[in-house]
């Protein structure tokens, strides 16, 4: 539900009668909407819509349905009517901007809107008030067919300023933007002051990996050991070395660069001599910028055989654009190498880990190897400053052997079917780069990723987090001389740190924070690298939590009917009470936060007793589309569409209800809703559905597309997620049984 633009005739609503019979063959919903004008309106009086099933199910005020202000005149309440409930049997009244009552209904009989058609005359909605004054309002109701493939499609015109866009007049995002004041009336059930009472054991299988430092999280060496078995010495960085071209002369970028999170923009360098390209194609995406002397493109499209089996598990587009990329160019264009660059303590880790994350849950085949784990295998944990030393050749001799090892490795996993390695190390040096790409060609393409930070306070803070957590500090039991170690470290470093000016690189510049920065690219193409940039000008690691719950216990919950837009059961209703109070109390210092829900009636419902904080409804976060089975039991779809149910029982991540959706087609739907949770610096608490809790959570907890549809999600339970610099944590609150 939320606002949205539509085509409106005064007091009346039809659709072609041809279009109708071929929407309703095709599987096609009443699209509504009720619109009311006043130029007058009398003090914080609301209007409201209460009436039969399924717009509230009863006909209680207190259940009424807010309309939503479009104009400083027009109020409008907009929503999708289940083919099996086409009656509607409604009416208008007006409510308190606080509280519940008085409330004040319109004269006159109910409206009664049969098949999109509204019965009897139009008329004006009229209320009298208690001095008998009589407030007038014009009513505008439109209705229309729309097919699910057009819902299911709305999400796409998602836009970044999260204002409502629409397809075909229906809202993908709905802000109420004046969060209410004040406290909720009539809240019986309580919890405890303690909220830690409510707190239940997080599933064994979930990565909590705030507490495991992020390199320990990587790839583990393939002819390695904790043992330290020797291995063949890789060719020296010497013997690799290869000539790198003047960037001035080679490497044009494309001008200004606009960075979308913070509305900044970097200077690059402007030649003409080669493309600077930056191209995405994605849903939301940055606009394709080049370079004026960019004017042709060419593409050898040749398929090779070898890629034939090769498709990500992604879906729809995601799935498409990948196909599409591997059709390109050059074979080593098919396989995508992250590499990092930059000084120790500036978030290169935390940043490979959460790429790394949110590509493998886009379903792109995706590691993260990390050069440190494989020098503190090889070479133990107890090396000292002096080891990190460029005129020290022995280390550099080692760190360049660990270097070529895991490239090795990543580039050997590439050939056996992988598609994206994150390569996380210092690479300080141009040699060691040079080596790099050596050791690339006709394998894989290199990005270069640099990360930048000028922001003393965040460094100190980095350096603190390191001692404490890397195993290189394990053994330091003095904290204070494991830092002045880290210094010399560090300092060791920037004797002989060399900026990126080669290649294809992305330069993340002061975004660590989420406050402003830069991000700049150079010589940028392709779907897949244009999403990274995509997400990199998002993501920030400020700490924060992410509060994900189910809606309260609906009435389809309790007949066991999957999909429905039914209201709350009488212990959902409780629920939603018991949110209410737990909300005041664990974000009662964060008013910056935020609550999201789908366009069902059972999240909005859900959320609606909660006041003092700005609601957004998401059309993304909307529950599977269970398609011809919605309003089903499991049972009825085993008896009548036994082949379905097998389906569906083989594979659910790939099965796809009959002009439906599949958990693959929900992923790729939610990837908006998961890029502005990685721009949230405030909380945000999420009420959606089973489905789709299920598939946000696997992004958080870092688990396989084959584990979400069987991922536990249950109801009256609160998952925190706690985001920041230390990775991903969870806890669960079970308010009730």
């Amino acid at each position: 539900m939320g606002t949205g633009a539509s085509r409106n005739a005064e007091g009346g609503a039809h659709g072609g009668e041809d279009r109708e019979e071929s929407l309703d063959q095709a599987g096609g919903q009443l699209y509504v909407s009720l619109k009311m004008e006043n130029y007058k309106k009398k003090g914080d009086l609301i209007p409201h819509v209460y009436g039969s099933v399924p717009l509230v199910g009863s006909w209680d005020s207190s259940k009424a349905l807010s309309m939503e202000r479009e104009s400083a005149s027009m109020w409008e309440l907009s929503f999708v009517v289940p083919p099996n409930h086409e009656t509607l049997d409604f009416k208008f009244l007006l409510k308190p901007k606080y509280g519940y009552t008085p409330c004040i209904v319109e004269e006159g009989p109910n409206r009664l809107l049969t098949g999109g058609t509204l019965q009897g005359d139009a008329r004006l909605a009229l209320f009298k008030l208690d001095n008998e004054e009589v407030l007038e309002y014009r009513v505008f109701i439109k209705a229309d067919r729309v097919s699910p493939f057009d819902l299911a499609a709305s999400w796409r015109a998602y836009q970044d300023n999260l204002r409502p866009s629409t397809v075909r007049g229906i809202p993908d995002v709905s802000i109420d933007a004046v969060p209410e004041s004040g406290r909720g009336n009539g809240c019986s059930a309580s919890l405890e002051l303690d909220l830690e009472h409510y707190v239940v054991p997080a599933p064994s299988t979930s990565a909590n990996s705030g507490l495991v430092y992020a390199a320990n999280m990587a790839e583990n060496p393939r002819l390695l050991s904790l043992a330290g078995v020797s291995v063949d010495r890789p060719a020296t960085i010497k013997e690799m070395e290869a000539v790198i071209p003047d960037p001035s002369k080679v490497y044009s970028g494309f001008g200004m660069v606009e960075s979308k999170s913070v509305g900044t923009f970097s200077p690059l360098q402007k030649q003409d001599s080669h493309r600077g390209l930056f191209v995405d194609r994605g849903v939301g995406s940055p606009r394709l910028v080049k370079s004026a002397s960019a004017t042709t493109f060419s593409f050898d499209l040749k398929l090779d055989p070898e890629t034939k089996n090769s498709m990500p598990a992604a879906a729809g587009a995601v799935a498409a654009a990948a196909v599409a990329d591997q059709m390109l160019g050059p074979k080593e264009d098919r396989h995508l190498a992250i590499v990092l660059v930059g000084l120790p303590a500036r978030g290169k880790t935390f940043t490979a880990a959460k790429l790394t994350r949110y590509l493998r849950w886009l379903g792109h085949e995706t590691k993260h190897f990390n050069v440190g784990k494989y020098r503190r295998l090889k070479h133990g944990t107890n090396q000292t400053a002096d080891f990190f030393r460029a005129d020290n050749p022995e280390g550099v001799e080692a760190r360049n052997e660990v270097a070529a090892l895991a490239m090795d490795d990543m580039t050997a996993w590439m050939q056996e079917g992988g598609q994206v390695g994150i390569f996380d190390a210092t690479n300080s040096s141009r040699r060691r780069r040079n080596m790099l790409m050596k050791m690339a060609e006709g394998k894989c393409k290199i990005i270069f990723l640099e990360t930048i930070c000028n922001d003393e306070r965040i460094i100190e803070r980095n350096i603190r987090l390191k001692i404490q957590q890397s195993p290189d500090y394990a053994e330091e039991l003095d904290f204070e001389a494991g830092l002045r170690d880290f210094r010399n470290r560090l300092a060791n470093y920037e004797k002989v740190y060399e900026p990126v000016e080669e290649g294809s690189y992305i330069k993340m510049i002061d975004m660590v924070s989420g406050h402003g920065g830069q991000i700049q690219v150079n010589n940028i193409s392709g779907y897949l690298p244009g999403r990274i940039v995509f997400f990199l000008v998002n993501t920030h690691l400020t700490p924060r939590p992410i509060l994900l719950t189910r809606h309260g216990e609906s009435s389809d919950n309790v007949r066991g009917r999957i999909g429905g837009d039914g209201v709350l059961s009488d212990t959902g209703e409780i629920y939603a009470k018991k949110l209410v109070n737990f909300v005041e109390k664990r974000l009662k210092s964060e008013r910056a936060a935020s609550i999201w829900t789908s366009t069902l009636q059972r999240t909005i419902l859900t959320a609606s007793p909660i006041v003092g904080f700005p609601k957004i409804q998401w059309r993304a976060l909307d529950e599977i589309n269970a398609g011809v089975c919605d309003g089903m039991t499991y049972e009825e779809i085993k008896k009548n569409m036994p082949e379905e149910y097998e389906s569906r029982k083989k594979d659910k991540l790939r099965y796809r209800y009959p002009r439906g959706e599949s958990y693959l087609d929900v992923i790729q739907r939610l990837e908006p809703v998961i890029i502005e949770l990685e721009r949230q610096r405030a909380p945000v608490v999420v009420i959606s559905h089973q489905a789709v809790l299920r598939a946000l959570y696997a992004y958080f907890a870092d688990r396989p597309l084959k584990e979400i549809p069987h991922i536990e999600v249950p109801l009256h339970t609160i998952i925190e997620i706690q985001m920041g610099v230390t990775g991903v944590q969870e806890k669960r609150y079970k308010l009730m049984d």
